[in-house]
C-alpha cells in the first residue's frame, strides 16, 4: 500500500513514520511505500535524515521516496495525507500578529487568524484536490491541513466523501477524561459533537453507563487534567460538558488575548525560530552521513509539546503539561486507524471531520462536522449526535457561516472576494467590530489575486 504525504517535510512527519513502523499487520493493509511531497527540498532532506535513523535495523520499514513534483507524488497513491502549510511559519506568524495589533485574538486557527490562514490555504488545497481527481481518483484523502474543518469541506466539493478530516484534540480530551475516571480510554465510548476546534465532550460511556456526571461532581479529578485546569471545575459544571481546549479562546477571550499580547513571541514566531534551527542542523547531519538528526528532532519535539498553548495555561493560573501529554502521538495514530479500517475493512469508531448528512440536527447535510464516525471499507459515516444544546449549536452555526464565507472569498475574485472575506472576519464572534475586520483584512494581504 502506498501512502503519499503532502507537506512531507513537515516537522511532525516522523510521528507518522513512527506509527507506520509500529503497524505489524499483513502487507495487504500495511503501508509498504511512503512518498513525501514538499515544495522545499531542504525540508525533505532534513526529515529524510530523521526517518532514515528511525528505520535503521527494521527490515520491514516502509520504503521512503521524496519528491517536489506533485503529480509524481500522487500517481499510484492509495492514501493521500494532506498536511501542508501554505506560507510556512512566517505566514502563520503574520496571521497572528495582524489581529493582535487590533487588540483581538491572534491564533493559528481560531478567530481572525484562522480566517486569514484559510484565505491563503484554500486556493492551494483546491488545486491539490483537482490534481488528486485527475491523477489518483481512487485515493482516499486524509486531511490534517488547518483550518481542518473548512479545508476538508472545500476539498469535498471536488472529491466528495473520499476526503476525511482529522484532528488530535478530541481524542486527547477523551483519553484524559477517561483516565481521570480511572477507566481504560480504549474501552470507553465518547459522546462528542462540534466543528473542528469547536467541540464538546458530552458523555464518557464506561460499561454502558455515562460517567461524565460523576467526573463533573469531583473537583479534584476534574482539575487533574488539561481541560479541567484550563476551564476550572465551576465553569465545567455550569456547562455540563467538557469543551475542546480551543474553546478557551472563546470562554476566556479577554484573559487569553492579554496573555498572548504580553508574551515575548506568538506561538507562530516561537515555532518559526525553533524549527529554522532544527532544519538547518538536521539537514547537515543527513548530508554528513552520520547520526544525530533523530535525537535533535526528539529534543525539539519535546520543547514544542511542553510549550503548547502556553499562553492559555498562563492565563488560567500557570501550570505545566502532564508527562503523558508530551508523547506527541495523536493525529498520526488516527490517520493509521483510518487507513487500517478502509484497507482491511476493520470497523473502527473515530472522531473525524466528515459531511454531516443528518448527524447533527440544525446543520445542513453538506456541513463538515466533527463527530464520532463508523469507519470501514466504505469510508467514514457520522453517527447520530442527537439534539445539541442551544449555546453549542449557536456557536457552531456562527462558525459555519464564517467558514463558508472564507471558502467563498477564496474561490472568488475582485470585489466579490473582498466582500466575502470581510463578511468572514466581521461575523466571527471573536472580532468585535466591522471596522476592525476591515483593517485586519487590509493589513493582512490575504485576499486572492484579482
Amino acid at each position: 500500500m502506498r501512502l503519499t504525504v503532502l507537506g512531507g517535510g513537515g516537522f511532525r512527519m516522523p510521528l507518522v513514520y513512527r506509527a507506520l513502523l509500529e503497524d505489524t499487520g499483513d502487507d495487504a493493509g500495511r503501508c509498504t511505500e511512503l512518498v513525501l511531497f514538499d515544495t522545499d527540498r531542504g525540508r525533505l532532506d532534513a526529515i529524510g535524515a530523521v526517518l532514515a535513523e528511525q528505520a535503521a535495523g527494521r527490515p520491514t520499514a516502509p520504503a521512503v521516496r521524496a519528491t517536489t513534483d506533485l503529480d509524481e507524488a500522487l500517481r499510484g497513491a492509495d492514501f493521500v495525507f494532506s498536511a501542508i502549510r501554505v506560507g510556512g511559519l512566517a505566514g502563520r506568524a503574520r496571521d497572528e500578529r495582524v489581529p493582535l495589533a487590533e487588540g483581538v485574538l491572534g491564533q493559528e486557527t481560531v478567530g481572525a487568524g484562522g480566517v486569514l490562514y484559510g484565505l491563503r490555504t484554500l486556493p492551494v488545497a483546491l488545486e491539490i484536490a483537482e490534481r488528486i481527481a485527475a491523477v489518483a481518483p481512487d485515493a482516499w484523502v486524509i486531511n490534517f491541513t488547518n483550518p481542518a474543518g473548512m479545508v476538508t469541506e472545500a476539498m469535498q466539493r471536488v472529491l466528495g466523501d473520499r476526503v476525511i478530516g482529522i484532528c488530535d484534540s478530541p481524542v486527547g480530551l477523551c483519553r484524559r477524561a477517561a483516565r481521570a475516571l480511572g477507566a481504560d480510554p480504549g474501552r470507553a465510548g465518547y459522546d462528542y459533537v462540534g466543528l473542528n476546534h469547536l467541540g464538546w465532550l458530552r458523555g464518557v460511556i464506561v460499561d454502558g453507563r455515562d460517567r461524565l456526571p460523576e467526573l463533573l461532581d469531583d473537583a479534584t479529578a476534574l482539575e487533574s487534567f488539561e481541560e479541567g485546569k484550563l476551564f476550572g471545575a465551576r465553569w465545567l459544571r455550569a456547562l455540563g460538558a467538557l469543551p475542546n481546549e480551543y474553546l478557551h479562546y472563546y470562554y476566556f477571550n479577554r484573559e487569553a488575548v492579554t496573555s498572548i499580547r504580553s508574551a515575548p513571541a506568538t506561538r507562530g514566531e516561537f515555532l518559526r525560530d525553533q524549527q529554522a534551527g532544527f532544519y538547518e542542523r538536521a539537514a547537515a547531519a543527513g548530508r554528513s552521513g552520520g547520526t544525530g538528526a533523530l535525537e535533535l528532532w526528539e529534543r525539539t519535539r519535546l520543547e514544542r509539546e511542553a510549550t503548547y498553548m502556553a499562553e492559555s495555561r498562563e492565563a488560567s493560573g500557570g501550570w505545566q503539561r502532564d508527562s503523558c501529554d508530551l508523547d506527541g502521538g495523536g493525529y498520526d495514530r488516527i490517520a493509521l486507524a483510518i487507513m487500517r479500517a478502509i484497507a482491511r475493512d476493520e470497523r473502527a469508531t473515530l472522531i473525524l471531520n466528515v459531511r454531516n448528512r443528518t448527524a447533527v440536527p440544525g446543520l445542513d447535510a453538506d456541513a463538515v462536522v466533527e463527530v464520532p464516525c463508523l469507519v470501514d471499507a466504505g469510508g467514514a459515516r457520522p453517527l447520530a449526535a442527537g439534539a445539541v444544546a442551544p449555546d453549542q449549536l449557536g456557536l457552531m452555526l456562527s462558525l459555519k457561516a464564517v467558514e463558508r464565507a472564507t471558502i467563498a472569498a477564496a474561490t472568488s475574485r475582485g470585489p466579490a472576494a473582498r466582500a466575502q472575506a470581510l463578511r468572514a472576519l466581521a461575523l466571527h464572534p471573536l472580532v468585535d467590530s466591522v471596522n476592525v475586520a476591515a483593517r485586519i483584512l487590509d493589513a493582512s494581504g490575504a485576499l486572492p489575486a484579482a
